[in-house]
Parts: structure tokens; sequence; C-alpha cells
């Protein structure tokens, strides 16, 4: 199969959405990374979606709507009034609500769970593929299962030469990490993934909010994942990534020491401003100005990096685990396998 990227243009949305409409997959751009979209009314295009992420497919995919309207006929019942308070303040946007399915969701969309993760995106070509599909899209992010999540369409077609049709090049994506994943089963809204939307954000609309303990640690043997980006080590890259967390000054001689144990293959993940604190070694800068956006926004392409400058040890500093920082930290701690380093 011959891998397409193209310009997201009224003429390439509708060939994608013909594709997904056929029962295949695409690359399309989201504010939060690539998603790898097919059909979320058939089982058969989740199959595929796991295929070509080479994903097991017991890990749910998250079903992406156009427009509020949509959800109704996607859940069963009426949309928990929580949800639609939140739905109202943050969508279109970075957040997926988890609520209860109704029979038009595949278990193989829903990996035989009885509920479904939904989410508004914000990027008008998102929107715009899921208009002209004429149906609702489930989507993981696009890249190979276990692998940094992808950012810009280059990215895909790393990971996806070959494995699907086509990719629309939306450019690099805006928040930088996958959407928070909210369970809003219950009486209080708890925090499953954490993303763009933060647990403060939420807990400004609904009052109360709870962070799942499984955000910052491994599933323990028998726990089953009702969100993705849980069960499995994930967005990480080839090398071994250590993060090392306290004080500035501990952390750095801590990392310093670790670095000076390889003779090659090392490198560190530093916050901008830090450099100074390695002298002469290999620093790559997590972000470009210092704030948890950027570091979100350029979390995923920095781990590509050093997976391309072949860095086989990887040390890297880690970010203040509150608001936007729990996603990054999150996100780290999976890829480091939870390897963390108090100091």
């Amino acid at each position: 199969m011959k891998t397409m990227m193209t310009q997201p243009t009224p003429e390439s949305i509708r060939q994608a959405a013909q594709i997904i409409r056929d029962g295949g997959v695409v690359g399309f751009p989201t504010e939060t990374v690539y998603g790898l979209g097919g059909d979320a009314l058939s089982g058969e295009a989740a199959k595929r979606i796991f295929e070509a992420k080479g994903r097991p497919g017991d890990n749910p995919l998250i079903v992406h709507i156009a427009s509020l309207s949509e959800i109704d006929p996607l859940i069963e019942g009426e949309m928990p009034e929580m949800a639609r308070k939140l739905a109202e303040a943050y969508w279109p946007g970075p957040l997926t609500m988890i609520m209860k399915k109704s029979s038009l969701i595949p278990d193989e969309v829903s990996a035989g769970l009885k509920t479904v993760g939904i989410r508004l995106p914000a990027n008008e070509t998102a929107r715009a593929l899921i208009r002209e599909a004429g149906r609702p899209i489930a989507a993981p992010s696009a890249n190979r299962s276990g692998r940094p999540s992808p950012t810009t369409a280059k990215h895909v077609l790393d990971d996806m030469d070959g494995r699907i049709p086509m990719i629309l090049d939306g450019g690099a994506s805006e928040v930088g990490l996958e959407s928070t994943v909210l369970d809003v089963t219950g009486e209080i809204p708890r925090v499953l993934r954490p993303g763009g939307v933060t647990p403060e954000m939420i807990a400004a609309v609904a009052g109360k909010v709870e962070v799942d303990g499984t955000v910052m640690r491994p599933l323990r043997e028998g726990e089953r994942p009702i969100s993705p980006g849980t069960k499995y080590r994930h967005y990480a890259p080839e090398g071994d990534l250590t993060i090392v967390q306290g004080e500035e000054k501990a952390v750095a001689e801590s990392i310093c020491g670790m670095y000076d144990g390889f003779e090659k293959d090392a490198a560190i993940l530093a916050l901008p401003g830090h450099e100074h604190l390695y002298g002469v070694r290999r620093v790559y800068t997590l972000g470009t100005d210092g704030s948890v956006e950027s570091a979100a926004a350029g979390l995923f392409a920095a781990l590509r990096l050093l997976d391309d400058e072949k860095m086989a040890h990887i040390f890297s500093e880690a970010v203040p685990a509150d608001g936007l920082g729990l996603a990054v930290m999150n996100r780290l701690g999976r890829a480091a396998a939870f390897h963390i380093v108090n100091v």
C-alpha cells in the first residue's frame, strides 16, 4: 500500500471521508495529536485501526464527533447534566468524556466495555472530516503502539507509511498531548488521563474532581483499562528513559552523574534555562520558553528527535505535576515505565 500525504483541501477531505465510509483508516490532525481514524460504528474498521497500530484490541478507542447534537445516539439514556455543563465549557476542545454507550458502538471500539469515550475536537479539519464522512470517527493516536505520539504529519508517515492509504497534513498539533479523559458516569468526575483540560478547570465547572491513582502508576495485575493510554508502556522512545525529580541543583548533579556513566549515546532532557547546569553534555530542551504549555507541545517531538539521534540513555528533569504539568508528567512517566528517581 502506498501512503499519500496531502494538505486538507475540500477534495482531499472528501477523499479521506470516502475511505472511512468504505471501512478504511486515515491519519488526520487534531489540536491534541494526530489521530488514526475509522468508522466508529464499524467493528471491522476498529480492527483495521488496531492492525495498523500493531496494538491489541483490549484498549478502548475514543469516538470523535463534529457537534454536540451527534452525541445522543451514541450514549445510553440522556447525557448527564454535569457532562453537558463541561461540554458547554470545554467543547470543542481536548476533553474526552466517558459515558455509558448505546448499542450503536461496537464492542471492538469500546474494548468490550459498557462505556465509551467521546470527544468534540477543536481542530477544523477534524470536524470537517467527521461531517463529510457522515458518521462519528473512532481514533487513537496515529503512531505505532508504544511509540511517542505524533504531533506532525511527518511523524504519522514515519510510523504508518505503507500501513494506511492517506494522511491529511494539518501542520503541528497545538496542544501536543492527548486529550484529558474524564469519567462522568459517577457523581464526581474522575480524571483517568490528564490533558489540556486540567483537573482545576474541571473542578471550576463541576465543583469537585478526582484524579485516578493510575495517572502516575501502571495498572496493577487484574486491573482493566477504561481509558486509552493506561495499560501499556506508552509514548516511549527507543532509548531507556529515567526521570529525576527534586531540588534543581540536586537534580542536575544526579543527572550529570548518571550521564557520565556512559561513554556515548546519552542525552539530557532539560527545561529551557537549565542548559547551563549540564556543562558540555548533550542537552535537549523540553519546550522553547519555559512554560508548561511549551513543554507539553514539544514533548513528543523531543522524544522522537532523541530516537532520530539514536540516544540509548535519556535522563529527564521532572516537571511540577500541577495544572497541565500533571499531563506532562503522566506522559513522561509512562514513557519511562515510571522509572522516577527522587533526589
